[in-house]
């Protein structure tokens, strides 16, 4: 129950993870962190934040970090989609708008990021690094689910603007 528990926490949470090719599962997605492909552990205790990050920057990352994450909770597509790359590398854009709108219509999500810290940082790309804390409730049966977790959200610098282009998740359980 509970392996099923992460993995539909990890769905729910995550419309954005994964690949254009087939979709990773959790153990192929840890794979990925533990080898170091998102620039840094996810599995230690000490998370250091980016030394090279203007000041400018950060607060423009910082924001659109949070607006992804305020904009699922009010289940607003239209400001969800605009912290979304829509050339994304870890998801296809159109199905993860339509995997989202499917969560919002079955499940009440509320996400709530804490430690949030850029991690890696050029003028390209930037890695967020939060432990989140994952509560749902199932509209139609109000059956409530939770996870724990620490979470690497990859953002692209297009053309002046931060979006998201892949997410990586780990529950804690």
């Amino acid at each position: 129950m509970k392996k099923w528990l992460i993995m539909l926490m990890a769905v729910l949470t995550l419309a954005a993870c994964g690949n254009k090719e087939e979709p990773l599962s959790a153990e192929q997605t840890a794979e990925i962190i533990e080898e170091g492909t998102v620039g840094f552990e996810m599995m230690g205790d000490k998370i250091e934040e980016a030394a090279n990050v203007p000041a400018e920057e950060r607060d423009k990352i910082i924001a659109v970090f949070n607006e992804y994450i305020a904009s699922f909770n009010d289940e607003d597509m239209e400001r969800y989609s605009a912290t979304l790359s829509q050339n994304a590398t870890g998801f296809d854009y159109e199905k993860d708008l339509v995997e989202a709108q499917k969560a919002f219509d079955a499940y009440t999500i509320n996400r709530q990021a804490s430690d949030i810290t850029i991690v890696k940082y050029d003028d390209h790309e930037a890695q967020v690094y939060a432990n989140l804390d994952i509560n749902m409730i199932e509209d139609e049966t109000d059956t409530e689910l939770s996870s724990k977790g620490r979470q690497v959200t990859v953002l692209v610098n297009e053309d002046g603007a931060w979006k998201v282009t892949s997410v990586f998740y780990i529950g804690n359980e």
